[in-house]
Order: structure tokens, then C-alpha cells, then sequence
């Protein structure tokens, strides 16, 4: 009997001393799921943009499939499915959910008042967008990551004046249903007529709208094509590229995959790097800080990328200094 309870004794003791280290065990496996709400299309191959975020996460521990999983919503282009695919993440009940623009970030504040959105590159300022109350105090449920607004127009219109010396007219394609693009066309607008250059102002709310777009761009004959960035315009980079090359116009954008695509010239923020910092805020939101907690960050870094096989397929001899200020010539 003195046996037994001495070896009773020693089982107790021994599940008191591995307690900790199950719990802790536990704790390190669990296993977090997010949301990710894009307007845009699924990618349909690999996507540097997501591969950047996906990185950023490993860096900090996180590993999909392991002790992260997410929940990839698209809209495919169509900004009226987001309010629909924002309300299926709630009932996932995912920790955090994130947006990739505007329209996707005011359809997830609209379906949730307590679940943290990270904004993951909205290219708008999002306090004039009523996303955030203020840069350094968001309040709400919504931080993250945003680019420069109309701050950054006058120098990507003088960069296209660089290339284009002979720019009195500009076509503009941008989607009406976008917030985004209403404020983006609004400082277009702005800067176009302190240069004395006449835009043309083309919406496109669905994948219909181009081929009207492009027949009406035919008609007027303007010198460049500017696009307001949107996943819808995203999704189409590649049929805007070709109409411009055979319409012979330069065209300007604010991203660089536009002109991956095949596009002139953009000037603006790296995606892929916007994508690996949210991962920073979805860490600290994991750990327990609150969305409100967390200014909104807005990079202080632009690239200017060109694309010197458009400009020859245009018959453009773009001049050497515009060259120089390139970060990136893709040949």
C-alpha cells in the first residue's frame, strides 16, 4: 500500500510539472484565421503581392497551413458582391479582416464594429475617405496601411508632361463606384487645370463599360490615357495596355502593375512592400493591441516605373532625364 501511494505521489507530481507545458504547447499551436476581402479577381498564378504579405507573416512566426489559415473573398471586379462576401467573413468569424481598397475596406467597416480590419494598401487618403477618424488616432476598428491621395498627382502630371511635352488633353479611366477613384479623379481634376490640360473623365462600373470607354477615346483623339487605380481597371490592365498601344497613347497610372501589364509609366507606392508591413499589424492585433491603437501608416517611398518596350511599340523617344528618375525600366 506504501508503494502505491508513493507512486500515486509521484504520478500527481509529475502531470503538476507537464501541466504548464501541455497549456503552453496548446498556446503555441493555435491555430488564428483571417480574411482576406478583395475587389479584385482571383490571382491565377502567383501573386508577388500576396506572396509579399505571406512572407511578411513568416517573418513574425506565422505560417498558413500550420498555425494561420486564410479566407480568400474576391469580388471579381464587382464592388456591389463585397457587402455579401464582407458579411460571410463575419459569420467565419475570422480574427481580422483584410482589404485591399477603398470599396473593400467600407464594406467590412459596414458589416463589423468589432472585428479589426487592416487596410492593406487603400490608395487613398482615408480620413478625407471616412474610413479612419485620423491618421494618428483611427479610432474604430480600422487601421493599417494607406498610400498618398492628391498629394502625389502634380508630380505623376509632371511626369507625364516629361514624356509627353505636347499634353493639352487627357483621357481618364475611373470607376464611379469606387470612392477611391471619385477623390482620385477630384485631384486629378485639380492639378489638370492649374496645367491648363482638358481632361476627359471615362467611367467604367463593370467589364462592359471598356469597349464603350475605348470607342469614345477613339472619337476625342486625346494625347495620354491616366487610369484611377481599382481592381476593376486592375483586373483589365492588359486590354487598356493593348487599346493604348494601338491607339498610340502614352498612359499613366499609379501602380507599377499597370505597366507590367504593359502600360507606360506609373508612379507611386510598392504594393508588395505596403503587403509585407500589414503583416506587422496583424501581429501586434493578434497579440491583443487594438485597431485603435495602431496609427495609420502612409509610405513615405515612390517609384516611378517605365516601360521602354511600350514606348518604342508607340514611337515614343521618352527623354534621358525622365529615364534617369526611373527605379525600374522594364526592356
Amino acid at each position: 500500500m506504501r508503494l502505491k501511494a508513493v507512486r500515486l505521489v509521484e504520478m500527481l507530481v509529475l502531470v503538476l510539472l507537464t501541466a504548464p507545458l501541455a497549456a503552453n504547447a496548446q498556446s503555441a499551436t493555435k491555430v488564428h484565421r483571417l480574411g482576406w476581402l478583395s475587389g479584385a479577381s482571383p490571382p491565377s498564378g502567383p501573386d508577388p503581392r500576396v506572396e509579399a504579405f505571406q512572407q511578411g507573416l513568416r517573418d513574425l512566426g506565422y505560417v498558413e497551413g500550420q498555425n494561420l489559415t486564410i479566407e480568400y473573398q474576391y469580388a471579381e471586379g464587382n464592388v456591389e458582391r463585397l457587402p455579401d462576401l464582407a458579411a460571410e467573413l463575419v459569420r467565419l468569424h475570422v480574427a481580422v479582416i483584410l482589404t485591399d481598397s477603398t470599396p473593400a475596406t467600407r464594406a467590412a467597416k459596414q458589416a463589423t464594429s468589432t472585428i479589426p480590419i487592416i487596410m492593406a494598401g487603400v490608395g487613398v487618403d482615408p480620413v478625407e475617405a471616412g474610413l479612419v477618424a485620423s491618421l494618428a488616432r483611427p479610432e474604430g476598428n480600422v487601421t493599417g496601411v494607406a498610400a498618398l491621395g492628391p498629394e502625389l498627382w502634380e508630380k505623376r502630371l509632371e511626369l507625364l508632361k516629361e514624356a509627353v511635352p505636347r499634353l493639352s488633353r487627357l483621357a481618364v479611366l475611373w470607376n464611379p463606384a469606387n470612392p477611391g477613384n471619385v477623390l482620385c479623379l477630384r485631384a486629378v481634376q485639380a492639378v489638370a487645370l492649374a496645367m491648363g490640360v482638358q481632361l476627359q473623365p471615362l467611367e467604367v462600373r463593370d467589364a462592359n463599360a471598356f469597349e464603350h470607354a475605348f470607342a469614345e477615346i477613339a472619337q476625342e483623339t486625346p494625347d495620354a490615357l491616366l487610369t484611377c487605380w481599382d481592381s476593376l481597371t486592375l483586373d483589365h490592365a492588359r486590354p487598356i495596355a493593348d487599346f493604348a498601344v494601338r491607339s498610340r497613347l502614352p498612359t499613366l497610372t499609379t501602380i507599377r502593375e499597370y505597366v507590367q501589364a504593359g502600360g507606360l509609366m506609373s508612379y507611386g507606392t510598392s504594393i508588395p512592400g505596403q503587403r509585407r508591413r500589414v503583416a506587422y499589424y496583424v501581429d501586434k492585433i493578434l497579440k491583443g493591441t487594438k485597431p485603435a491603437d495602431l496609427p495609420v501608416e502612409r509610405p513615405m517611398q515612390f517609384e516611378l516605373v517605365i516601360n521602354l518596350k511600350t514606348a518604342q511599340a508607340l514611337g515614343l523617344t521618352l527623354p534621358p532625364t525622365l529615364l534617369f528618375q526611373a527605379h525600374e525600366v522594364i526592356r
